[in-house]
């Protein structure tokens, strides 16, 4: 194995299995290796040396002269070419130095991941109310000329502009804007997280609209909130009993005029309901959470049992899915269109079921 070292100016330059090796090293005046501020590849010539680019700098401070640390690199170089696949798809070298440019320019500090063919990276970012983001890039093999794919935990689409001349500080700006328009909407929904027990989702992303609200035993409300205009009056879907919902359908309707845009949603839908939502500082959330008077689970799949009994006495909450397919096996059942008609498993008093729609 040949190794050719050339030092100049702390601009090293190795020759290991036929490749090019390009070192740059910023050293304190003092010239102490273990005060050194930069260590990195100017020109890496195969994908995985993104790894060793993140220790160089570690192992530059840990050495005990310069020689050593060449020494210990030129081993690692000739391991990590050993192992590298033949077919394997190399970048031009300005398409690393640009990349790792851009990174210094943005921080270190905000890169959450890279994958080892250094085209997918994880960028954290964080809002105004202190909440941890991450936005996942994915470079376009002529990068910077080609706009990356952006994607994130959003409620929204992403849209992110860019030209031949945009760069990942640029990307990251336009990121924490739109981070910046959400923040009055994710606010809204962290305090109905923290006041409320949340039925649905079990555990919610940044990109939920939807929140299912425990009111009572099997009675609760969906509301779905519009990301752009948090504030207002959010669709609302109470599911229960009707005996129970008929009376919080109509205090709905009736005081929707007095939603306050100024306000809370969740003190709006305290005064429209005129209720006081059950809390973790109030009720067990087991206590919301009955299982299947069918199946004997809370859970079927992304399910909950929703399809209560009307009777009052009784109130036992079934999957939909359960008790469709309960009422259709009964001969004393009928069906009219997507609609089951039957006996509660558990009172015997009349219930119905909708068909469960099927996922395309």
């Amino acid at each position: 194995m040949l190794l050719y070292i050339k030092v100049f100016n702390l601009n090293i330059c190795c020759f290991v299995q036929g490749r090019d090796f390009r070192i740059r090293i910023v050293l304190p005046p003092d010239q102490q290796l273990k005060q050194a501020k930069h260590c990195h590849f100017i020109m890496p010539p195969f994908k995985d040396v993104f790894s060793l680019f993140l220790d160089s700098l570690q192992r530059l401070q840990q050495s005990a002269d310069l020689v050593t640390f060449i020494l210990e690199l030129k081993t690692v170089l000739e391991l990590r070419l050993r192992s590298l696949p033949g077919g394997c798809s190399i970048q031009p070298p300005q398409y690393y130095s640009q990349l790792i440019s851009e990174m210094e320019t943005l921080g270190w500090d905000r890169l959450i991941f890279i994958d080892t063919d250094f085209r997918t990276l994880k960028l954290k970012a964080e809002d105004s109310s202190a909440r941890q983001h991450v936005l996942t890039v994915k470079l376009a093999s002529k990068h910077p000329a080609e706009a990356p794919e952006c994607s994130s935990d959003l409620p929204t689409s992403l849209a992110i502009t860019w030209t031949p001349q945009s760069t990942l500080v640029q990307l990251h700006s336009q990121f924490l804007q739109v981070l910046d328009s959400l923040t009055e909407f994710w606010d809204i929904l962290d305090e109905i997280d923290n006041k409320t027990w949340i039925l649905e989702p079990e555990k919610p992303s940044r990109a939920d609209t939807m929140r299912r609200i425990a009111i009572g035993n099997n009675v609760s409300i969906k509301v779905e909130l519009d990301p752009r205009h948090p504030k207002m009056l959010p669709d609302c879907c109470l599911l229960g009993p009707e005996h129970v919902v008929t009376p919080l359908r109509a205090k709905l309707n009736a005081n929707m005029h007095l939603w306050n845009p100024d306000s809370s949603v969740l003190l709006n839908l305290r005064d429209v309901l005129e209720i006081e939502f059950p809390s973790s500082a109030t009720h067990e959330k087991s206590s919301f959470n009955i299982e299947c008077g069918i199946c004997y689970s809370y859970h079927l799949e992304a399910a909950i049992p929703d399809q209560v009994c009307n009777d009052p006495c009784c109130g036992q909450p079934f999957h939909q899915a359960c008790l469709y397919e309960w009422l259709r096996a009964l001969p004393s059942s009928r069906q009219s269109f997507s609609i089951v008609f039957g006996e509660c498993p558990y009172c015997s008093k009349p219930i119905t079921v909708k068909m469960a729609a099927t996922k395309s």
